[in-house]
């Protein structure tokens, strides 16, 4: 089993990569993403290299291989349902969970975290609205925009918050905008960089920033 160490680097490097265009993540976001120093991180990503998770280009960055990349959904696997299960079963609040799930995703053993995803009635999505791998590693997204790209007075659901620091995700519960609110995006002000939105179920008006209105992610009401 990779230490929990090799896990955070895969894992991380993988989530850093869903955000690019390009195939390779930049070694300096590997370090800022494990809050390690570049040398550090690029001490890291050449035993990764060796051992066939990674592929490593100097000067300009790392990509997983197939193993990495299987090995990667493996951990996300495991850190989304331990979320799921910890909200659900034991109560924990939604903003709470993140750094709960990061110690406990590198100790649980397979036939555990399945029992926890058959428990739960093998849900597809974690408290945050993050995407559950399948155990055969398979991820579907399915279609999202932001609070910044989404059309406007059109009745939506809020489905992801990508940003998983507790002090966010306090102010995203206090304001109510949890995965699976309804709202419409009333106005919006580039000049301003406002949002205007309104929820539907008392149909309250907040403004957010655009920096906050882009990590909230929303999917059309069919």
């Amino acid at each position: 089993m990779p230490s929990a160490t090799v896990e955070d680097y895969i894992k991380h490097i993988y989530l850093v990569s869903e955000k690019l265009t390009s195939c390779e993540v930049p070694m300096g976001q590997v370090a800022e993403a494990l809050g390690v120093v570049p040398g550090t991180a690029t001490t890291m990503v050449k035993a990764l290299s060796d051992a066939g998770l990674v592929l490593y280009a100097p000067r300009v960055g790392v990509q997983l291989t197939e193993p990495g990349r299987k090995l990667a959904l493996h951990v996300l696997r495991r850190h989304r349902l331990i979320e799921q299960f910890l909200v659900e079963v034991l109560g924990f609040d939604w903003s709470e969970v993140h750094e709960e799930a990061e110690q406990l995703e590198h100790v649980v053993s397979d036939l555990l975290l399945e029992r926890i995803d058959r428990f739960l009635g093998h849900p597809t999505e974690d408290p945050h609205g993050d995407p559950i791998p399948s155990a055969e590693g398979e991820l579907v997204h399915g279609e999202v925009e932001t609070l910044v790209e989404c059309p406007l007075n059109t009745q939506l659901t809020v489905a992801r918050i990508s940003d998983q620091d507790t002090g966010f995700l306090n102010y995203i519960a206090e304001s109510g905008l949890n995965p699976g609110v309804r709202l419409q995006v009333r106005a919006r002000s580039m000049s301003a960089e406002s949002v205007s939105v309104e929820l539907a179920s008392n149909a309250v008006a907040m403004t957010l920033g655009l920096g906050a209105a882009a990590k909230i992610q929303v999917r059309l009401v069919h």
